[in-house]
């Protein structure tokens, strides 16, 4: 039985899988496939960006008995060299292929109905699956941690089918879903069951991908690093350090040559309850990670009617605090010309309680935290989006274009590049960038990193290799930067 996947990729709070990031999605879908008795050599894996470029694939979807396509987007971005599938190619392979197709994936939680159900996994698309080849039906349900266990390892392999192999991100999930009883009003990690993953299994996953080729990982796909294997108190969840400790050290033991270990998201509310625990946490991912990481924070505003409004949690005087713990703990350079570990922040727009005020009012938070001499990696300002099942569903907030991109550039100008400054002079040294397009007389490149800056070097360098350059300016979340000489780095001569 020869089954097809096709990587639409994916785009969520808590889980990035567009390229070089590859998610679990189509590596769980693999596993309950070969799970289900489908030999690995009949398992498949395609992105959308294959599949466009290479004709020849839609004939092996003709011929395949299964096809599984996993896609959507709930935080866009913008993405270097690869395009998400569309609404429209979806149909398009729906009206192909019918009863063979199934859809998955954060696609299912589109506020309007713009696919056909029949062909749309409501739950876990894996779970589904292996049902459907296992005789037990086909019904929408959401897997279990037993079965990730096992579907984690076996589909691990098809990370070799990547098109960015070696040189891909593997985001992994150590528990999904949100614990807290409210939840913010913008957000889809409440619509997933809240599971946690046992340790092991996590690092049995990251040893079947090593073993397979994998050297970077992201310790991705949860809502709060810091909570995971938390203790529930009156509180909250109280960080659990130990657990931090045990999972980090036998990711490096089941990895030891990894090239990247990076985490994603921190709840800055965790930091200032549990600011001991949190201290503690921060030097064990300094201990066993590699640097340039990015502890990107979910504060959407600096507006406390508009705070209050969306159950955000989190104050301003209390985003400063949470700041200053991890510039504390992981501003010091590490060897790839990056601080170890800085704070990220994220801004939304859009939300309940929202006026010209809020700009104001996150600006000045911004400002507080430049003017006290913190750094922050990243500031991601984005528009929300609704969707159903959400407190934000039927709210319709209008944003004012004019004002929300003169507020963007002043934040540019004023808090990003004087910041960027600061992390990456005129003079470091950046090492081990990817080479991955040319623009120009220019090559574009990137570190394998968790939100990687975009450097622009002089001259056309061969592309897929890894080279060392020279900051000698600085843009928004951009450099550029002069080559350091080595052999066969150029095509042409400067």
């Amino acid at each position: 039985m020869r089954s097809v996947i096709i990587d639409g990729y994916v785009d969520e709070p808590a889980c990035l899988g567009v390229p070089p990031y590859i998610s679990p999605y189509p590596r769980y879908i693999a596993g309950a496939l070969i799970d289900a008795g489908i030999k690995p050599r009949d398992v498949y894996y395609y992105t959308i960006d294959q599949l466009r470029a290479e004709p020849k694939i839609i004939e092996l979807m003709d011929r395949a008995d299964l096809i599984a396509v996993i896609a959507g987007l709930t935080v866009p971005g913008r993405y270097l060299n690869a395009k998400p599938a569309t609404i429209q190619e979806i149909r398009d392979f729906i009206a192909r292929y019918n009863e063979k197709i199934i859809v998955g994936g954060p696609i299912r939680l589109s506020q309007k109905s713009v696919l056909r159900n029949e062909y749309i996994a409501k739950k876990d698309l894996e779970a589904r699956i292996f049902d459907r080849l296992t005789e037990k039906g086909d019904t929408d349900r959401w897997h279990t941690t037993s079965e990730i266990k096992r579907w984690s390892v076996k589909g691990a392999q098809i990370i070799r089918k990547h098109p960015r192999f070696p040189h891909n991100m593997c985001e992994i999930e150590t528990y999904r879903g949100c614990p807290r009883e409210t939840h913010c009003s913008f957000c889809t990690e409440p619509l997933y069951p809240h599971s946690s993953r046992e340790i092991p299994d996590v690092v049995n996953e990251i040893r079947a991908l090593y073993d397979f080729g994998a050297r970077y990982f992201r310790i991705g796909r949860q809502p709060d690093l810091f909570s995971y294997k938390g203790i529930e108190t009156t509180d909250g969840f109280k960080p659990n350090p130990a657990a931090i400790e045990k999972l980090y050290r036998g990711i490096r033991r089941a990895a030891p040559e990894l090239r990247v270990l990076h985490m994603d998201n921190l709840n800055p509310a965790t930091i200032t309850e549990f600011p001991d625990e949190s201290r503690e946490i921060a030097k064990t991912i300094i201990k066993y990670h590699t640097p340039g990481d990015v502890a990107a924070m979910g504060v959407e505003s600096g507006d406390p009617r508009v705070i209050r409004k969306n159950n955000l949690q989190i104050y301003p005087e209390d985003v400063i605090k949470a700041v200053e713990l991890i510039n504390e703990v992981g501003s010091k350079k590490g060897e790839n010309g990056l601080p170890e570990l800085l704070p990220g922040i994220n801004l939304l727009h859009g939300l309940k309680g929202e006026s010209k005020r809020t700009y104001q009012r996150n600006l000045e938070l911004l400002q507080t935290i430049h003017d006290r001499g913190l750094l922050l990696r990243r500031i991601n300002i984005r528009r929300a989006m609704r969707f159903k099942n959400t407190p934000l569903e039927e709210t319709k907030i209008s944003i004012n274009r004019k004002l929300f991109h003169n507020y963007r550039n002043t934040i540019k100008k004023t808090i990003e590049v004087p910041m960027l400054k600061e992390i990456a002079p005129k003079g470091t040294t950046l090492k081990n960038i990817l080479t991955e397009s040319h623009h120009g007389q220019n090559t574009l490149g990137r570190q394998i990193a968790s939100y990687p800056l975009l450097i622009k070097m002089r001259g056309i360098l061969k592309l897929g290799i890894f080279v060392d350059a020279v900051a000698t300016d600085q843009n928004h979340r951009s450099l550029t930067a002069m080559p350091v000489e080595k052999d066969d780095h150029r095509k042409n001569d400067l």
